[in-house]
This record gives C-alpha cells, structure tokens and sequence, in this order.
C-alpha cells in the first residue's frame, strides 16, 4: 500500500481545526479593536453573553472564503460573516445567529444569506426560538457576492427569505435585536418578530442611510436623525429601546421565559412564590372618585399579577395602550390596559395598531389576555382622522374578535364606544369594579352632544351642563348593568387577583384542548 493511503487524515482534521481558529478572529484584531471603541461586543462575544454558559454549538464554523498563496498555501481567511448555531437560554433550547460587523461591515455574501436563511429553517424545524442580534450595514452596490458586474441576488431558491420569514413568525418565537447600525434587508429582519430591541447609543435602524438618501432625496440627515433611538422609540420599529447589550440580552431572555418553544407547545408555568389569595388593599383607592382625574394603571397591573413579573413591550409607541407579558399563579398571561396619562387612554392610530399586533401574538402561542378597561372610544379631531384611526380601530376590533384564546376582562373605568369592543375577546369572563362606568359616548361628549341646545338656553349653562352630567353619569353606573347581569360580576377590587386565578384554572381545561399550530384570519379592514 502506497504511503500516502497509511497516513489516514490527520492533515485534513488538522487543516480544518486551522481554519475554524481563523474563522473565531473575525475581521482581525484592528476591527475588533474598532468595534470595542465604539462601545460594541463583536458577535461572538455577544453570543458568548446571552447563551447559558458553553451551551452554544456552532454551526458552519469554517463557512467563508480560503485565501491562499500561489502555491495554493492557505494564508488566510475570510469567514463568513454571520455565526450560527444553537444554544441553551436559561435552561431551553433555541437558535441564536448573529451579524459580524467586523467583516465587510456585515454586508452578506453567498455564504452568510445562506447561514441566515438556515436559522430559520433550523428553528421551524426543531420548533425552538429564533434569536437574531443583528448589526449589518444592508446590501452592497456590487450584491453578496462582492464582485462587479454580479450585483442581483438569488430570486430561484427553493424557498426565498421573505417566505421562510414569515414561516418562522408563525411557528416560533422570533427575538430580534439591533445592536448597531441595521440598514435595508437586516433592518427588515428586526421589523419581521416578534419582540426587538435596540440600543440606546450604539444602533440605529434604517430604511437608507445618510448618503442613499442625500443622493436620492438631497440634504444631508444622520443615522441619529433617520434612525436613532428617539425615532424608533416612537415609530413602532422596535418594542423596546435598551440601555446597552446587556440590558438587551437581559430582555430577551426575559421576553423567552413568558413565551413557549413553538406554537405547538405551552407556556412554562414558573413558581414565582407569589399567593393567589393576596387581596392588595391600595386597590381600594387606585382609581379616584372624579373621573377627570387620571390614575396609575401600571399600579394596578401589579397589584393583580404576580409581583414584580409584569414584562412591558412598545413602551415609548401607541401610548394610549399598554401591552405586555406576566405571571398569574406562575401562568403567561398578556396584559393590555389603557393608559389614561396620553389621549385619556383613548385608542389611537399608533394604540391600534400595537394592539393588533399584541393581541395576534397573544393567539399564535396561546397565551391568555388579561385586559384592564378604562377605554374612552376612538381618538378624535383633525390628527386623529389623518392618522386613519377608524380604519386602524377596525383591524384591531377583528384581530380581537378573530382571536382563540380565553380573555378575562376588568372594567376599571371607563367602557365606552365602538373602541371598548377591543378589550373583550369572544366569550370573555367580564368583571367589573365599582368605579366602571359604560355607555355609547363618555358622559361630557355625550351631554354636549345631545343636550346642546338645552344647555345654551339656560340661564346658567354650565351649571345645566354639569346637573345633566352627573345625571347621565348616574345611568351608566355599572350597578343597574350588574344587576341586569351584563357583567358576570361585580367585585370589591381587592378580590381581583383572587379571581382571576381562580379564572386561571377555570380555562387550563380549554387551553390544553386548543387546537394547536400556525394561526390564520380572514380579511381585516
């Protein structure tokens, strides 16, 4: 036997170890010192920080480009410039993919669309979470393979990004986090999930950056100034604006724990040493007696849910509404109130719309609503009929009444209009506190409507106007609605936690029957 066939292949194993150690330099110590000044962890170094410790498993490690001498030596080379692999977050199984923006500034190549594609092929097929920490400077002018003259991208594959996107939206949780400058298609990407984050300082998201648009739109405009922070905290682009990385790891570690590994699995239940018959007194007096007066209703979230569990999403966006995740007797429940601090808590364009998106994911993963009612109607005036807030309203009434999954709905106070029908999904369990108060039209806008003439032939119109209005705020007391059995109970605040888990139980049965899987809806206006 010829010496080279007694060798075996240890040279081969050799050579591949060589270049997986090249492929962990990344872009090179200069890029990665780049990086570190600018206040940013490199990609690995990222993943290192959300996975639990050694749990990560890499993928395509050696995917890239060899870069050899004329002899055909290896001399270096160039990785690929995403990371890929599955891991363990506190204790569960996901996939974690990351951009490595000390390469080419993460612009893809050929290898790198294919790593990111793969991600999510991986994740809906092993029904597990999608984790994207995102931080790529979007297309280049000469395409992913880097060459000119090659400048288009693959528009044959079996299945394409965008489908396999959406795929993945509706099977999996899907977590994205922007922790640097995301323009074009990696911006696409952070808008395509589930719950995002970015950065306070370090990321900016965008459609186009400064130059695309000078040339395209003339003037001159930062990242700050296009997609910075204080843009998106207000646009609806992301969930969350975070303090630094670690606050964005912490956040989706945290956002994962409330949710299920797939649309075919259930929420964990976590011990959270909270009683279910905590009764807190300062409900009593939360909600004020005068109803011009507006009340902390983040106090009232965590008076009822398990203590300190409350998870808020889109808190800087639609800000009339407030979304978010808890715990009740350790169960995920999604909680949407209103916030009576901006627009009165009415539901405006921007509320809509994040409460359709709230409630949709509520129902893809099976998670229980708590609703806490204190809705006013429907945005009015000038800006509101510009923004489209009826045709917004609309869609989220369907994506309401389209929904699955159980609802346990609180009058707080106020009930009032086409836009109280949000709060209630299909055959919710309604209590109501004493301090409701429901109707077709809020009492002032509805006295002012119909008695207008009244009031203005009074000797004293305004003391007209406020006789007929504790007149009309008498009939929609809750009391004469209870007693009519429009609500299925009428409680003492205190006893609202208690009730609630008790619902709990109640509709363990119902969720466990549920059929489970993908959601799908009819047309929506």
């Amino acid at each position: 036997m010829a010496d080279d066939e007694e060798q075996g292949w240890g040279a081969e194993a050799e050579e591949i170890e060589r270049r997986r150690e090249l492929a962990r330099e990344m872009g090179g110590a200069e890029a990665i010192e780049r990086q570190h000044a600018a206040g940013k962890l490199t990609v690995r170094e990222r993943v290192e920080s959300i996975c639990d410790k050694g749990s990560f498993r890499e993928r395509g490690g050696i995917s890239g480009t060899p870069i050899t001498d004329e002899n055909g030596k290896l001399t270096g080379y160039a990785p690929a410039n995403v990371v890929l692999g599955t891991a363990i977050l506190e204790g569960r199984r996901a996939v974690v993919c990351g951009d490595d923006f000390t390469l080419r500034g993460a612009a893809y190549t050929p290898a790198s669309l294919r790593k990111g594609q793969y991600a999510e092929m991986l994740a809906i097929d092993s029904r597990v979470p999608l984790v994207r920490l995102l931080e790529a400077g979007g297309a280049s002018v000469t395409g992913a393979s880097g060459t000119r003259g090659r400048s288009g991208y693959d528009l044959v594959l079996p299945e394409f990004m965008n489908p396999l996107a959406m795929r993945a939206l509706a099977t999996v949780p899907v977590v994205c986090a922007a922790l640097g400058p995301c323009a074009g298609f990696p911006a696409g990407r952070l808008a395509a999930s589930h719950f995002s984050v970015m950065t306070k300082d370090t990321s900016q998201v965008l459609t186009g950056g400064p130059a695309l648009v000078e040339r395209a739109l003339g003037g001159s405009a930062t990242k700050e100034d296009l997609g910075g922070a204080k843009v998106h905290a207000r646009s609806g682009v992301v969930d969350n604006v975070v303090a630094d990385e670690e606050d964005a790891m912490r956040s989706i570690r945290a956002f994962l724990s409330y949710m299920p590994l797939s649309v075919y699995d259930t929420a964990p239940r976590v011990d959270t040493g909270d009683t279910r018959d905590r009764a807190d007194e300062a409900l009593l007096e939360m909600v004020p007696r005068n109803r011009r007066r507006a009340f902390k209703m983040r106090e009232v979230i965590g008076a009822i849910v398990d203590r300190e569990t409350f998870f808020e999403m889109g808190t800087g966006y639609g800000r009339s509404q407030i979304t978010g995740l808890a715990r009740v007797d350790g169960h995920t429940v999604g909680v949407l109130a209103n916030d009576c601090y901006h627009e009165g808590g009415a539901m405006t364009a921007a509320g809509a719309r994040k409460v359709r998106r709230f409630i949709e994911l509520c129902d893809n993963f099976g998670l229980p609503i708590l609703s806490l009612v204190d809705e006013p109607g429907f945005a009015i005036g000038a800006e509101a009929e510009q923004a489209g807030t009826i045709r917004f309203g609309m869609e989220a009434l369907f994506a309401a009444v389209q929904s699955t999954v159980p609802w346990f709905a609180v009058l707080v106070r106020k009930s009032f209009g086409v836009a109280q029908g949000i709060h209630f999904g299909p055959g919710a369990t309604v209590v109501a506190w004493p301090s409701a108060e429901s109707g077709a039209l809020p009492v002032e806008g509805g006295v002012a409507l119909a008695y207008k003439r009244e009031i203005e032939a009074a000797d004293d119109p305004e003391a007209k106007r406020r006789e007929l209005e504790d007149e009309i705020a008498a009939l929609q007391s809750v009391f004469p609605r209870a007693e009519d059995f429009g609500v299925h109970d009428l409680i003492d605040p205190r006893s609202t936690r208690p009730a609630l888990c008790d619902w709990i139980d109640e509709i363990a049965p119902r969720l466990a029957s549920r059929e489970r899987g993908p959601r799908s809806y009819t047309m929506r206006p």
